[in-house]
This record gives C-alpha cells, structure tokens and sequence, in this order.
C-alpha cells in the first residue's frame, strides 16, 4: 500500500474548528512536502478550487497549479498529483503546461481529472456549468485530445466540444502523466472506465470499497481495456495512545458549532453532485468523507484496518489529518511501518 497525503493549499480540513494551526500558506506546503518524501509518503494531491471549501469563500485558497509546479521542482521523490477541472483551463496549452512541468518533476507528475461540482464558484469565476452529464462527456473529450496532443505531432481532432487542425506541441512529455479520476454517479463511472489510468475514490467502509472496486474492474474487462493500475481512497485518519483519546478527537472535530454555515455548504456540495452513498453530518466535518473508513484509535488499530482494506484491493491512501504537519509525521513514525511489515 502506497501512503498519500492531501496538500493542504486551504490550510485545514476542518469544517467544525476553527482553532486548527494550519495555515494557507505556500512556504508550508513546500515545507511539509520536502520534509515527508523522506519519512514514507509517495505522492501528494494538490486539490483544485478557487474559493475555500472548508472555511467559506471569503477564506483564503492557494492555487493548485502554481503549487503542483513548485513541489515539482521543490521535492526530489514525490509523486505530484494535481487535480485538474477541464473548465477552468483550455486545452492545449494546458497540455503544454503538462508537458513542461512534468519535465521539471522528472517523469513524477500525474493529473487527477476532475469533473467539478460547486456551481457556485463557477459562477464567481465566470466558468460555464454544465449539466452533470455534460460535464463528463467534455472531460472525457478534454483528456482524449490532450493525449492526442502528447502523442502525435501533428495532431487533428474535431469533436463535439474541441476542434484541432495540425497542431504542433512540443516537447512531448518526459513521460505521459498517469491520469486518475473519480466519480460515483452511473455516468461518471462508466466515463472513467473508458479514459482512466487510476480510480479515486471518497471514504468508504470496507464492504462498500469492495462493491465499488468490483464494479470498476468489470466495467475495464466488459470494454476490453487495460485494467486500473490502482485504486485510491481519501482517508481522515486519527491515532492517539489509546482508543478513548482518539474517539475524544473524533468527537472534537466532528460537532458541528455553526448549523447555519455547514447546511449552507452540506446543501452546496450534496446538490450539485450524483453520489451513490448518503454524506451525513459526520462524513461531512472533513472533506471527501475521509472519516467513513473508520481510521480511528491506536497505530495498531488503524495500521490493522489499513491491511484489511489493502486485502480488499485498495493500493493508495490519501491521507488527511489536523493539525496537517504534526498528524502526518507521527502517522508516519507509528502507522506506516506496521503497515508495510504486514
């Protein structure tokens, strides 16, 4: 199992505390990175959005992508796995972009495909919102003529949604990014298996992440396609001394202090997606209901959890964690290695 972390360009990940030290702040994020490539960490996910999830939008939120290109060039190890929303950058030079950065990491850079959800941002920053299923068949567009783009020189396309004609674009890419995505709607998932290198998933149990991985692999084999490299998974993990003082934690984060604001964002989120499992009110006090794998207790509890959901065929956690830096490391120190030894 590969261990993950979600660079955290709007400081916290939590929705019910506002006492969390982690600050918005890119000296942190390089920090954070440089220091974990070397203490067990593969990758991290840079997300991707304008305004503040989880503090509101008057919040602050740094830029993915300026971000995804200095951890390129910060960090020696580190696979960078930027979150990229099609309708926020236009096609061909941001597959140039693509090209540039993953030069400067290497061969290290990875693109998670994003279909987006908050109508609400993009109304803020002048980006067309299509309907749900709209969105998916633009993505799938979108990522078949960027690699149309990567791979042939020169490169004709004409779709419903982009047109090219003898396009150049060089340098090609050290190495074409491994392309993940993720999605839950019968749409979104079958729009995946036909594009996708890699599926992300939001927290699960165990029973659930099985159905989930079961479905996916069958939908690659029913197209003939090449099978996912590997399946991922947001997590909120919590590990303390003992059980009692991790479930302290747990209730701490996840009691809700301002009902007003989070039905406000609960009502955002909910609505603008087609989700297959209900987010209730504790799944939604982190983001992407990393807390419904249950990862809570001591190091052996969660490392032993972990091993039962690398049997069910999760190969990726993406891990969140507050305070960011001082959670990650002592998962790190007490977590990881009883992982890895089995």
């Amino acid at each position: 199992m590969k261990f993950g972390y979600w660079s955290p360009v709007w400081g916290s990940w939590l929705r019910n505390v506002d006492d969390d030290p982690t600050p918005c702040s890119w000296e942190y994020v390089r920090d954070l990175a440089v220091s974990l490539e070397n203490k067990g960490y593969e990758l991290t996910l840079v997300p991707e959005l304008n305004l503040n999830d989880i503090k509101g939008h008057e919040a602050p939120v740094l830029d993915a992508w300026t971000v995804a290109t200095g951890l390129a060039v910060a960090t020696q190890k580190l696979e960078i796995l930027a979150a990229l929303r099609p309708q926020y950058h236009q096609l061909a030079p941001t597959a140039k972009r693509i090209a540039t950065i993953q030069e400067m990491a290497k061969g290290r850079f990875s693109i998670n495909l994003v279909s987006a959800w908050w109508q609400e941002e993009a109304r803020q920053y002048g980006i067309n919102f299509a309907h749900h299923d709209d969105r998916y068949g633009y993505e799938e567009e979108y990522i078949t003529a960027m690699r149309g783009l990567w791979r042939e020189t020169p490169f004709t396309h004409h779709g419903k949604y982009f047109n090219y004609e003898d396009s150049f674009l060089s340098p090609k890419p050290l190495r074409e990014p491994t392309v993940y995505a993720g999605g839950e709607s019968e749409v979104g998932r079958e729009t995946i298996a036909r594009f996708a290198d890699s599926y992300l998933m939001h927290g699960h149990t165990i029973d659930e992440l099985k159905v989930k991985i079961a479905d996916m692999k069958a939908r690659k084999e029913r197209l003939g396609l090449d099978p996912f490299r590997v399946f991922g998974m947001a997590v909120y993990i919590i590990i303390r001394d003992s059980e009692k003082e991790a479930r302290k934690e747990y209730e701490r984060i996840t009691t809700i202090q301002n009902y007003e604001r989070w039905e406000n964002s609960h009502k955002n989120f909910t609505g603008n997606s087609t989700l297959d499992v209900e987010v209730a009110r504790v799944d939604y006090s982190v983001t992407n209901r990393g807390l419904r794998s249950n990862l809570v207790g001591t190091p052996e509890q969660v490392a032993e959890r972990l091993l039962e959901y690398q049997d069910a065929g999760l190969g990726v956690v993406l891990v969140q964690s507050a305070p960011v830096r001082e959670e990650l490391e002592r998962i790190a120190e007490q977590v990881i290695p009883l992982v890895n030894k089995g």
